[in-house]
Parts: C-alpha cells; structure tokens; sequence
C-alpha cells in the first residue's frame, strides 16, 4: 500500500494526470453519474460543493425538472446496488462507497432536505448565487463566459416562477431570510451589472442590460409573492431525527449518533475555553493585534504570510507541497460584485479544469467593524491562509482535484473538507506556526470554541431544539462573536442540517485516525506521509480513508448498524 501511495504522490508532484485504470460497471456508473450531477446539482452559499458545469448551463428547477431527477436518482441507486464489489481490493471498495454516498447526496437533497419545496431562499441561490458565482473567477470576461452570464440572468423570470409552482411547503423563517436577502436587491443587481458590463465583450454588453431589468422585475415579484404568503406558512425548520441520521448513516458516513454528536461537541468546548483562558494569562499584558491601515497592506501581508506558511510547512516536514500548485490569493472586491456582497462566499477555489490559476479570496477594506472571521484574517492573516488556503481548502482541493482515481477528483464531502481545514488550525498551533504571535493563538483558540458550539447548534436545529434566533443567541453570548456573524451563522445551519458539524467532528476524526495510524505503525510511523495520503485524498470521508490506509473497519460496521 505505502508503495502505491509513493507512486501516486510522484503522479501528483510531477503534475501528471492518469485516467483511471478501471473500466468496469462502477466507472461506468461513475461518468453517468458525475455528468448528470454537474447539470442537476444545486447551486449553493456553501463554498466546497462547486462543480465544473457544461457550457451555457442554467439552472432547472422546473416542476417537470424535479421529477426527472428523483426518477434518475432511483435508477442511479439501483445501478449501485446491482453492484457487488466485496471481493474487490480495498480502495476499489472505497470507490464504490463514495459513489453511493454522491448518490445518497442527491436524494438527500431532493427528497429528505426538499429545499426546493421549502426553502425560498434555495431559488435565490440559483439565481442571484448562479449570477455571483460566474463573478468569482478573476478577469478576463471572454464571449462564453459574458453569454453565460447574460443566460443566467435571462433564467431568472423562469427559475423564480418555478419556485411559485414548487414551493408547496414553505418555511416561514426560510422566507424571511429570503426577504432579508431581497431588500433592495432589483437596483443592488443593476449597480452589479453596471460595474461588470465594461468589461464584457461587445454582443454581452448589449444584451445585459434588458437581462439585468428582467432579472430585476422577476425579484421584485418574487419578494411580493412572498411577502404576500408569508402568514400562512410553516414554522418548522427541523429536518427530523430520521432525516438527520440517514444524513450521517449515507450520506457523510459519519458513525456517530446524534446524542453522540452533542457530547463531543460539549467535550471539545470544553477544552478549548480552559486552552482558550490558559492561552490569555499566559499573553497578560502582550500587545493587542493591530488591524492593518489599508487594504493593500493586508493584501501585501497575506501574500508574505502565505509563503511563509508553505516554507514552514516543508521545513518542519508536516506536508509535502508539489511545485505545481498555486497560490491562495486576496484581492479587493471587485465594484461588480460588492453590491451582492454576502450572496455567497466571495472566494474562488479553482476547479479541477482550472488548477494553473491562483486560488482568490476577495476582500472589502479593513476596520474594528468587520465581521468575525473577516477580522481575524485582518489581524493575522494566517488564521485565515491555514484553514481557507495552505495547507487548508484551496491546496486540500487542489491535491484532491488532481487525483488520478476520477471518482475521488469529483466526489466531496464537508466532513472531510472542513475537518481537515479545522485540523489544519490547531496542527499549526500545536506545531509552533503561531508561536511569535500570542494574540494569534487566542484567536485559534477562539474558534475552536466556535467549532465545538457549532455541534450543537447543528443538531439542535434539525431536531427542533433550537430556534434559529435561539441558536444565533447562543453562538453570540458563547463563543462570543458579533450578531450578524452568529445568526448569519444560525440562519445557514437550519437550512443546510449536517453541514456544521463537519468542521469538529471531521477533525475528530482526523485526530483519532493519526493516533491509530501512529499506534499501528510504531517508530515507521511518519506524520508528513500520514498528512501526505490525508491530503491527496482529503475529499473523501475519513471513516474510509482510516479503512484504506490501516485497515480498520469498526467504524463501518458501527454505520451499518445505524437506525433512525
């Protein structure tokens, strides 16, 4: 196995992309299944799950839309089952997994979470986050790239009447983050529009503008419709306890029960607000940070720290990082995209077809008024480079998108994603990265706590513990953080269940799975291979990358017993 994985990483480090070597039922399965998800996927405010779509897609959520993807969903599960792989080596067994746990994603979505038949906000993504998200990429606007943005914006008037038909069981708190999310948003997409068309090629600028006001007039009735049903609409924002656990059972393959979800989260809280207070007698009376003065002298820092972070990263032999990949970058926001600013995530990862581009995360100038995370990064960039950059999401996904198994490029997993970006933080901590910046590690430490809070708050909401207001009032008073931050926070959890919990429990996991790997392996064991093989196969969840790389499998046998 430790010869295969060498191999793979000289694949990996010399830049070379092999096809995969198998061409049997699962991959056939697999290139059906991968196309068809890059077409019907949803587009969302989550940063990780973004794919490369086919040229001049829009999304469809028509009535008629919705039914033709429940139908190939069914005909993708039994495809999979028919499917025996239990002879096969381990890591083809693992393949097989992860095209059940894509699989169990969409009908998750479809037909569990059903945000299309109740989450307004869910048609705002397709069409204000489907408009941002053709933004991220830096310039140039080439033809295809301006006429898909022209297509998007022409969709709206259709996606927002087809919200009309299927939004049969609207949630009241999903609508008013919706309505929020609609204040004043016709002339905030004219203002967009307006910065962008310059920049477009000459058949784009004549089209956008009437594109821009159709757009415009098709919010502006979507706002009324729902300003007009909002009080007859539900109040249930709980996903359920069935729901929830088939989450956890097939979709993040997450072993653990809810009740055991809530005490590790308690645990690990705990831990870090005695790490967290330790960390501030032993900085009484260091200096505070400073935030910076201007805009191009945090970006001047991040781009110093961020290659500072690379070089200690090898220094230390932590993790192996291949000359071929990029840089994660700031930049300031762009005029065309601050008047939709907090749409979605203003970063761009890349993509698998895009991997020679730096990474962009964009910015709007510093202050004492910025948000939590946005001010930490302002006070020391590297608490942001670790988790969103290097070694976290940004060189994570590049590693990943460039396996050579297609399956593992293509497949994510939040559990996998965040938790290795939260483990990057306190690694670096503990590893001696922060050691010349007291006032850094308390914020580390801080978010650890964030982290350890958002378990509970996850579970609580899809249980209907927790209302969104009550969630947001306990992040805000307990970690503590700024209230927009906290409920902005509350608000993303109670319609995205499972995704906060990624962060801790992945970490967790993470933790567990390099105490085992260092147990079974003695004085052989190597953290920058351990963290090497983690990496390059860091979109898959960890339950099965621990089953690949040591051969446990009690976890898997824990998820099989799983019951609502």
């Amino acid at each position: 196995m430790m010869k295969a994985f060498a191999w793979l990483c000289a694949v990996l480090l010399a830049g070379f992309f092999v096809p995969a070597a198998h061409a049997d039922a699962l991959d056939d399965l697999a290139r059906d299944f991968w196309a068809w998800r890059a077409a019907e996927m949803p587009v969302s405010t989550d940063d990780i799950p973004r794919l490369d779509r086919p040229a001049g897609w829009v999304p469809d959520w028509s009535p008629a839309a919705v039914q033709s993807y429940r139908k190939q969903v069914g005909e993708f599960e039994q495809r999979w089952s028919a499917i025996d792989a239990s002879k096969w080596p381990v890591p083809r067994q693992v393949d097989y997994r992860l095209i059940g746990s894509a699989i169990a994603r969409a009908r998750w979505e479809l037909d569990y979470l059903g945000a299309w038949q109740r989450n307004p906000n869910f048609y705002l993504d397709q069409t204000l986050g489907a408009y941002f998200h053709l933004l991220l990429e830096l310039p140039p606007f080439p033809e295809a790239r301006g006429a898909n943005v022209v297509a998007i914006l022409n969709a709206f008037s259709k996606i927002l009447t087809d919200a009309r038909s299927n939004l049969t069981e609207p949630v009241r708190p999903f609508a008013e983050l919706a309505l929020d999310q609609l204040s004043g948003v016709h002339q905030r997409l004219l203002a967009s529009v307006r910065e962008l068309k310059p920049l477009l090629d000459a058949a784009s600028q004549k089209r956008i503008d009437a594109a821009a006001e159709s757009a415009g007039q098709a919010l502006d009735a979507y706002q009324k419709w729902l300003t007009e049903k909002l009080p007859s609409m539900s109040l249930e924002t709980a996903i359920g306890a069935a729901g929830y656990v088939y989450f956890l059972k097939n979709v993040a393959l997450l072993p653990y029960s809810p009740q055991q979800l809530l005490e590790i989260g308690r645990q690990e809280w705990a831990r870090s607000v005695a790490f967290q207070t330790y960390e501030e007698h032993r900085n009484l009376g260091a200096a505070e940070l400073p935030t910076p003065t201007s805009l191009e002298a945090e970006i001047a820092r991040e781009r110093q720290d961020e290659l500072a972070v690379r070089k200690y990263l090898q220094e230390k032999r932590i993790l192996t990082i291949p000359s071929w990949v990029q840089h994660y970058t700031w930049q300031p926001m762009p005029g065309y995209m601050k008047p939709l600013d907090g749409v979605a995530e203003a970063d761009d990862f890349t993509s698998p077809a895009r991997l020679q581009q730096d990474s962009v995360r964009y910015l709007n100038p510093p202050s004492a008024d910025l948000g939590y995370f946005w001010l930490a990064d302002a006070k020391d960039p590297r608490t942001g480079i670790v988790h969103e950059g290097v070694p976290g999401h940004y060189f994570q996904l590049s590693l990943s998108w460039a396996h050579p198994d297609v399956i593992r490029r293509h497949y994510y997993d939040s559990g996998a994603n965040e938790g290795i970006g939260f483990y990057a933080e306190e690694m670096l901590l503990e590893a001696g990265l922060f050691d010349n910046s007291p006032r850094s590690r308390e914020i580390i430490d801080n978010m650890m706590r964030l982290r350890a809070l958002r378990v509970e708050v996850d579970v609580k909401l899809a249980l209907g513990e927790f209302t969104i207001a009550q969630g947001a009032e306990y992040l805000q008073k307990t970690v503590p953080m700024d209230s927009p931050t906290a409920h902005a926070e509350a608000k993303f959890f109670a319609s995205t269940p499972g995704q906060a919990i990624s962060y801790q429990i992945g970490k967790t996991q993470i933790l567990r799975f390099l105490a085992e790997a260092r147990k079974q392996q003695g004085d052989k064991f190597d953290l920058e291979a351990f963290h090497d093989f983690l990496w390059v196969n860091g979109n898959v969840p960890i339950v099965l990358q621990q089953w690949e790389y040591l051969g446990l499998k009690d976890d898997l046998e824990t998820l099989e017993k799983m019951k609502p």
